[in-house]
């Protein structure tokens, strides 16, 4: 599935850059890309992995909606992914707002209007995944009345609202003083970043991957149990989670002092971003396991054969129950 977005993808920004060629507006390109992907995720009919794509649907709404839903683990889980993505929905927001905006299909009138002009609204997306968040861990305390972690972790995702609003305030006060070390805003998003960014990445390595166990035994810092077959595996880990936790200040030195643009620097962190969160979900989905299994929640063992044919059904309407019975299922997460 994700080959064939990506192709698509890759036709849509071909055809933008040879529009000339193919006689069709450059703009034409990027509206249908969007066209053809709200197609396929709404598309009603059983086909094209429907129970997937309404699955997700239905997580996304109750993401959306939160904290009017109870909060299970996908809901989080999906949560969490969407953290990474905030430079997607900034430009969703850019996409939204240029389409309004701009009056050519084949010319770009102002290309700092959306920017420059919509400088109150991109905080406010900005905002948007962290708010998610936040909401669900106030929902997991109205619940299950536990302050630890939920009101801990609310308070975590709190310290993405501050980097926000003090780079904007940076940002919109940037042309009243020659340089950024002059601007009083700029110490204090500094401030509130290094903040967030050592609060996020203590949870990381502590509460979602269960690492620096108090009682590790062979596996120094790590913990007692682990899954993968190196420890190595966890130390690079731990250091590539602490790099990209910090990949903000990179961008910051490298473009203050006028080394790489801002934009560029955005097209290099967001991807780095993605792939910290790729190797984030190996080692917390390991640690949900185990804990799990601790728990006395799941099996220790599974089994990763291919499922046959006469399994679909029954496997169908176990996924069928967990989703209509999440309400009742109050295990404690340990959310990021």
């Amino acid at each position: 599935m994700a080959t064939i977005l990506g192709l698509v993808w890759s036709v849509s920004i071909l055809g933008f850059l040879y529009s000339d060629t193919l006689g069709v507006p450059p703009f034409v390109q990027p509206m249908l890309f969007y066209v053809l992907l709200a197609l396929f995720l709404f598309n009603p009919t059983k086909t094209m992995r429907h129970e997937a794509r309404f699955w997700t649907l239905r997580v996304m709404g109750r993401i959306f909606c939160a904290p009017f839903f109870y909060v299970g683990f996908a809901d989080f889980w999906l949560a969490d992914q969407l953290n990474s993505l905030h430079t997607v929905f900034l430009d969703f927001q850019y996409f939204v707002c240029f389409y309004i905006q701009n009056s050519s299909w084949t010319d770009v009138t102002d290309t700092e209007t959306c920017i420059m002009r919509e400088l109150s609204m991109r905080p406010f997306v900005a905002c948007l995944p962290a708010w998610f968040r936040l909401a669900q861990c106030l929902r997991r305390y109205r619940d299950t009345k536990e302050a630890f972690p939920h009101l801990l972790n609310a308070v975590k995702y709190a310290t993405s609202f501050f980097v926000v609003i003090f780079s904007y305030l940076h940002l919109t006060n940037k042309k009243y003083y020659a340089l950024s070390t002059e601007n009083p805003y700029f110490y204090l998003w500094l401030t509130v970043s290094v903040v967030s960014s050592c609060f996020t990445y203590t949870w990381d390595v502590k509460l979602d991957w269960g690492l620096f166990d108090s009682s590790p035994g062979e596996n120094k810092f790590l913990r007692e149990e682990i899954v993968y077959s190196s420890p190595y595996y966890y130390y690079f880990a731990m250091i590539e989670d602490f790099i990209l936790r910090f990949g903000w200040a990179f961008s910051l030195s490298l473009t203050e002092m006028g080394y790489v643009h801002a934009d560029l620097m955005i097209s290099i962190i967001a991807p780095l971003e993605v792939f910290r969160r790729f190797m984030w979900n190996y080692f917390r989905l390991e640690n949900e396991h185990l804990y799990n299994v601790g728990k006395f929640r799941a099996v220790r063992d599974i089994s990763i054969g291919p499922i046959r044919r006469d399994e679909d059904d029954e496997i169908r309407n176990v996924i069928r129950l967990m989703d209509n019975n999440a309400d009742n299922n109050n295990d404690n997460y340990e959310d990021e």
